[in-house]
């Protein structure tokens, strides 16, 4: 069953055809990889299904119902967040304060945030055990500027996992880390929402990352979908092989 479904989706920028008229579903329940070379449509797509950028035609379902008019607030209210590839915090506020806001946003609060700030303990508690999911309890009262890239990136999908998505888009969730880094993370990452029933994209150029941790491979390449398998099928696919051969080690679109 599709959570979410893009049909005849198209984006174009000048002459490039970002996003190609694309038919896209993401099942629900599955970790799902979004992959291809420099400039193959990934992050205009996701763009386009979160809200960032608007279509030049088709239609985004969610749910079986049309999304494609909706604002970015509208999609994460319905059940749709993202992280991005470069992380996307409050650096002068401490971890703890960075989810507490996401949570706060969700509850449709943040216009008596001042008000509410220092006597809602439901809002704390919640952002508290949020951490705690990701490993980041012991950095709660540090800035989100002072921890560690690793760090920097759990505590982004920390903020993203906050807003109770349905669908969560992860942006190079490993970027910008050491080797013996990327594991750990996507370990917690990929426990967290198999567990909670989170259906997850992930936009990823590391294949060892991709072929581990993911259930479905979708590849782009020049604004269409050039194979759509599980990680077996894709290694074993020819044309993939072909096309990206050599270059999606810097996939980074």
């Amino acid at each position: 069953m599709s959570l979410l479904e893009t049909r005849r989706l198209t984006r174009h920028f000048g002459e490039t055809r970002a996003v190609d008229g694309v038919d896209f579903a993401v099942r629900a329940g599955e970790v799902l990889a979004l992959i291809g070379s420099n400039g193959a449509g990934k992050t205009s797509l996701v763009n386009l299904i979160s809200g960032l950028i608007r279509p030049d035609s088709g239609q985004i379902l969610f749910r079986d119902q049309d999304v494609t008019p909706h604002s970015v607030n509208q999609r994460i209210r319905a059940g749709i967040a993202r992280s991005f590839q470069l992380v996307n915090l409050f650096d002068h506020l401490t971890c703890l304060d960075n989810v507490a806001l996401a949570i706060f946003s969700r509850e449709g609060k943040t216009k008596k945030l001042l008000a509410l700030a220092g006597r809602d303990i439901a809002v704390w508690r919640e952002a508290a055990d949020v951490l705690g999911q990701f490993g980041l309890d012991s950095k709660a009262r540090m800035l989100a500027g002072g921890i560690s890239q690793g760090e920097r990136k759990l505590l982004d999908v920390a903020v993203a996992y906050a807003l109770r998505p349905r669908l969560l888009f992860l942006d190079e969730p490993t970027s910008g880390v050491s080797t013996r880094e990327k594991a750990p993370i996507m370990d917690i990452i990929t426990a967290i929402v198999r567990s909670r029933g989170i259906t997850a994209v992930i936009i990823e150029h590391d294949m060892d990352i991709v072929f581990k941790y993911s259930d479905r491979i979708v590849v782009m390449h020049q604004g269409t979908i050039l194979a759509d398998g599980t990680p077996d099928e894709i290694r074993d696919n020819a044309t993939v092989t072909t096309t990206l051969i050599g270059t999606t080690g810097d996939a980074r679109a």
